[in-house]
C-alpha cells in the first residue's frame, strides 16, 4: 500500500467528531510540550490514555490518566478535557500519537484522535514561552518564531476553544479587549492580548503553514479595591512616593 493511501485512511479513521486535538507539532530537543485533547460530556467518566504509532490497531499505550513521569496524562472533567505533558523530548520521540478514551463494552471501538509531533534542534515553529499569565483587565504578550521556509506560508494565532483564528492585525474582542497580531515577515509574529477576562483563559496555538506550537494562558482575578488601599498605605508609610511595576511576559 502506498505511503499516500495509507495517509488517507489515517485522516479518515481519526476523523473523531467527539475528541478533538492539534494536528501537527514542533518542539525543541530537549524541551517540554503540552497538548489538550478535548472531549464530549459523555466521556467525562472513562479513562483517558496517551498513545504512540503509526496505526491505530498496533499503537503502543504510552500512558494512562492520571499517571506520572517523562509523559503524563491529566484529566479536567470540568473542561471536558485532558492534558498530555511531555518532558525531556528525544528526536526519537518524534512520531504519529493519539489521544484515546477507553470505551467499555463488547465490540466497541475506543474513540481517538491522532496527531503528528516533530522534535528537532530547530523546530520549524517555536514561542518564547508556552505557559503565560495575566491579571484580569491587564494584558500578555507571546513571541512566535518560524523559520525561513514558511515566509510565504500564512501564520495564524488561534484558539483552541471554538478554533477560532487570529490574523494580522488587531481584533476587538469586547469593549475593552483586543488582540493584536503583528507579522513582522521576518521569522516573527508578536501578539498582544489586551483587556483580559477570566473566560479568554485556555489553550492556544500558533502555526506557520501546516506545523504549530501550543500555548497556555492562564488569567488571574484583579486584586480588589481594598487591597490596592492597603498596599497604597504601606507604600505611604515607608515614604516611598512612586511604585512602578513592570509585568513582561517573554
Amino acid at each position: 500500500m502506498s505511503s499516500l493511501i495509507r495517509f488517507v485512511l489515517l485522516l479518515c479513521i481519526s476523523d473523531s467528531e467527539s475528541l478533538k486535538t492539534v494536528k501537527n507539532l514542533a518542539v525543541r530537543h530537549g524541551g517540554s510540550l503540552s497538548i489538550p485533547c478535548v472531549y464530549d460530556e459523555k466521556y467525562k467518566s472513562n479513562r483517558k490514555y496517551w498513545c504512540k504509532g503509526y496505526h491505530w490497531l498496533s499503537c503502543k499505550i504510552v500512558a494512562y490518566t492520571n499517571t506520572s513521569g517523562r509523559t503524563s496524562v491529566t484529566d479536567h472533567p470540568t473542561q471536558n478535557m485532558f492534558t498530555v505533558e511531555l518532558n525531556s523530548l528525544q528526536d526519537s520521540d518524534s512520531g504519529y500519537y493519539w489521544c484515546a478514551v477507553e470505551i467499555n463494552g463488547t465490540g466497541t471501538p475506543d474513540d481517538k484522535d491522532y496527531l503528528y509531533l516533530n522534535v528537532s534542534a530547530d523546530p520549524a515553529v517555536s514561542v518564547k514561552n508556552s505557559k503565560v499569565s495575566g491579571q484580569e483587565g491587564g494584558s500578555v504578550s507571546v513571541q512566535c518564531l518560524y523559520s525561513a521556509k514558511y515566509n510565504y506560508q500564512k501564520r495564524n494565532w488561534c484558539r483552541f476553544k471554538g478554533r477560532r483564528c487570529f490574523l494580522g492585525g488587531k481584533t476587538i474582542e469586547s469593549p475593552n479587549s483586543a488582540v493584536l497580531v503583528t507579522d513582522y515577515g521576518k521569522g516573527s509574529v508578536s501578539v498582544e492580548m489586551s483587556g483580559l477576562q477570566k473566560s479568554d483563559a485556555g489553550w492556544y496555538w500558533f502555526s506557520a503553514g501546516d506545523v504549530g506550537v501550543t500555548v497556555h494562558l492562564t488569567v488571574t482575578e484583579r486584586p480588589s479595591n481594598g487591597n490596592q488601599t492597603e498596599t497604597r498605605g504601606r507604600v505611604n508609610n515607608t515614604a516611598v512616593h512612586t511604585v512602578s511595576i513592570v509585568a513582561l511576559v517573554r
